[in-house]
């Protein structure tokens, strides 16, 4: 069963990477925030963190976003001079910006963008390219509709996250439609969508979707819990994995305010009781974050 964490932009980056990577494992392959292009060139943030030193040893994989070939092209470029030869497809983003631009969801609207995209694809035989799309961005006919552009692409497989994009992350998940998409698909297909709890999550994919289903995509799932894919304690695992992200946070941003911008982002999904979240998310200097942590019942007081 194949298992990937899902990007989330100011979330998962290469340090959380990297913690979850060495105190959790159960992941084969860590997606990377988008690259995008902005204000005319490839994001150099971005580019930071897909450079390969800051993911030696951790199985990532960089994702892009595109509103057509000229972009993908650009932004594969960019990531093949830093030596990557595997790269995902971002079309299921559904935040507006993105989507306005054509880009995420968006591009499901565009089948012309889309093929460009793929002739792109075929011109790199040395990647191994992946997608990640949604049921569409109004409807589900759009999805479907880019179907016969996606199966004529060289791709290990495609994940699906079975809502709309103008659903964003509202609604359930349409189990449904996940299934209609995986018989119209060609590839190996990932499921991606409220998954919570990975032993029923497999069973019940491998059961409904057959040979075809590769395995699943877990983003805001292990952002709450992740001690999911482990067998250590979840106390444990927010200690250990804390650590990393706090020391390189101290050690590599300027200011409490800065730091702590990075170090809430650490909490925002997790799992744990509610009162000691407020504390630690309403502190203003790392003094006071220092002691709401060490109050968190969950954690040893040395974190």
């Amino acid at each position: 069963m194949y298992i990937a964490f899902a990007p989330l932009q100011g979330y998962t980056d290469a340090v959380y990477r990297r913690a979850h990577h060495e105190c959790v494992g159960g992941v084969d392959e860590y997606y990377t925030p988008f690259v995008r292009i902005e204000h005319g060139e490839v994001r150099k943030k971005d580019l930071r963190d897909t450079d390969p030193g800051r993911n030696a040893g951790v199985p990532t994989v960089p994702q892009v976003i595109a509103a057509g070939g000229d972009e993908f092209a650009r932004l594969c470029d960019a990531l093949q001079e830093q030596g990557w030869q595997r790269i995902d497809l971002n079309m299921g983003c559904p935040f507006p910006m993105q989507v306005k631009a054509g880009r995420g969801s968006g591009l499901l609207q565009h089948p012309d963008r889309i093929e460009e995209i793929q002739r792109e694809m075929l011109r790199r035989p040395e990647v191994l390219f992946s997608v990640k799309m949604r049921l569409g961005q109004e409807s589900e006919e759009e999805g479907l509709a880019a179907m016969p552009i996606v199966n004529g692409m060289p791709l290990i497989h495609v994940t699906l996250h079975p809502r709309l994009g103008r659903q964003q992350y509202k609604g359930v998940a349409d189990r449904e439609a996940f299934l209609r998409f995986h018989e119209a698909c060609r590839h190996p297909v990932v499921y991606n969508g409220d998954i919570f709890e990975i032993k029923n999550e497999e069973l019940k994919m491998k059961n409904l979707a057959g040979a075809k289903f590769k395995g699943l995509m877990i983003g805001r799932g292990l952002l709450a819990r992740p001690w999911m894919l482990g067998d250590k304690e979840p106390a444990q695992v927010l200690h250990d994995m804390h650590a990393i992200v706090y020391q390189h946070a101290v050690e590599t941003l300027c200011g409490d305010s800065q730091t702590l911008s990075r170090l809430h982002a650490f909490w925002e999904y997790a799992d744990i009781p509610h009162k000691q979240k407020k504390a630690i998310m309403k502190a203003t200097t790392l003094t006071r974050y220092r002691e709401a942590v060490a109050a968190l019942a969950c954690l040893p007081a040395s974190s």
